[in-house]
């Protein structure tokens, strides 16, 4: 075992990881299963999950697969009373499910607003209620990691109710801490932003999907690398790397903040960087501005 593994202290516990069986929920499962840890996974596409769970197994670690939508009060009682009888107690909590399709606010149907509230706010409500007594059986303590996203944290316009969501959840997510610290339950956030996964696809109606799709992929790294200080998009398995940093003990004084994962972005705050040697700027540059909008803008 090398340093980071003895100090990380992830071997040997139980996570529950609610989306866990494809896209970055599955990145996050696998990463946890290599680290040691026993993983109970309930995920909407029922396909996967057999594979996902196998996949743990293969690791040496036990697994627990439910199939089935998590914003279902039942399946989500159905998840945490296999753990508890699989388990007996769990450690770790990571809820990644959530989502939401781009609409303009007054376009949305009262079905839209629920689902979006429901998707990215209240089935987590629920999940936690249902872990602490898990993670209280330990009696160390343990860690919850609520999946939010930038757009928590600036005005998404064609998102408003999903990004209004993730914005209470990052709330959620900091008086959780307060009010869970003295049991040793760790609550934090992690804000993705570009990660390609079908979840973000599936955020994009057509046919701007396909207009994206059919860019020469030279052209959409360039036009990523305006937008990602880094330069490219994180990946699932990055995401995954916060997550086992949050649960584990590297961790351990590190609780109700929201890490961002997201190449930059998040700091950057709207500066991009254009081209033509223009820099970094929150608006188009002189020589942009031109052949984005053929104006008869002059130079400086």
């Amino acid at each position: 075992m090398g340093e980071l593994e003895r100090r990380a202290k992830l071997a040997g516990r139980t996570a529950a990881v609610v989306g866990g069986a494809t896209g970055i929920g599955a990145a996050v499962t696998q990463a946890l299963a290599a680290s040691g840890v026993d993983v109970a996974l309930c995920d909407i596409r029922a396909d996967a999950v057999p594979a996902a769970a196998d996949a743990v197994r293969a690791s040496g670690r036990r697994a627990i697969g439910v199939a089935g939508d998590a914003c279902d009060g039942a399946v989500l009682e159905r998840f945490y009373d296999e753990i508890a009888a699989g388990f007996g107690s769990l450690d770790i909590l990571v809820n990644v499910a959530g989502g939401t399709v781009r609409k303009a606010f007054m376009s949305m149907t009262a079905q839209d607003v629920d689902s979006d509230l429901r998707r990215n706010f209240g089935y987590v409500v629920d999940s936690i209620r249902r872990a602490v007594p898990l993670m209280r059986r330990t009696g160390r303590g343990g860690a919850i990691v609520n999946f939010t996203t930038i757009e928590a944290h600036r005005g998404a316009a064609g998102f408003a109710v999903y990004a209004g969501a993730k914005a209470g959840l990052a709330n959620l997510t900091r008086s959780l801490a307060v009010e869970l610290g003295g049991e040793g339950i760790r609550v934090n956030a992690l804000a993705p932003d570009t990660t390609p996964s079908q979840g973000n696809a599936d955020a994009i109606p057509e046919p701007v999907r396909s207009r994206m799709a059919s860019l020469p992929p030279d052209v959409m790294q360039k036009a990523l690398g305006m937008y990602v200080p880094l330069k490219s998009p994180p990946l699932p398995e990055n995401l995954a790397d916060g997550v086992l940093f949050l649960v584990s003990d590297l961790a351990r004084c590190v609780t109700g903040t929201t890490l961002h994962v997201d190449g930059g972005t998040m700091a950057a705050s709207g500066f991009l960087e254009w081209p033509f040697g223009e820099g970094h700027l929150p608006v188009a540059a002189p020589q942009s501005a031109r052949r984005l909008f053929q104006t008869d803008v002059q130079d400086d």
